[in-house]
């Protein structure tokens, strides 16, 4: 995308506007989980789509995998300082829909 067609919201969206993406990002909030625990927090979301979805968010800096040397094996998942960023945003995003569900 030129510069002169350069729109922050579309950029923000490519990062984070998925379906799971914000969820998983929501869920590191209050520190680092490991894998599966992480997974269930996560309502519906298939184990490819749960890969996929986290190796995108590592891609892209916003979270970071430490995998420890343990059989069976560990993996632990956080929120880098550029994820750390959106914390705002995401929070903003949950308080909406509290206030917002009709229930």
């Amino acid at each position: 995308m030129s510069e002169k067609n350069y729109c922050p919201l579309h950029y923000t969206m490519g990062l984070i506007g998925t379906k799971w993406k914000p969820l998983i990002l929501f869920h590191l909030l209050d520190g680092g989980l490991r894998s599966g625990l992480l997974q269930k927090k996560i309502s519906g979301i298939s184990n490819k789509m749960f890969t996929q979805t986290v190796r995108e968010l590592e891609k892209d800096g916003l979270i970071s995998r430490k995998v420890f040397a343990v059989v069976p094996s560990k993996v632990e998942y956080k929120l880098s300082e550029r994820g750390r960023s959106l914390e705002n945003i995401l929070r903003s995003l949950d308080t909406w829909g509290v206030e917002d569900n009709p229930k």
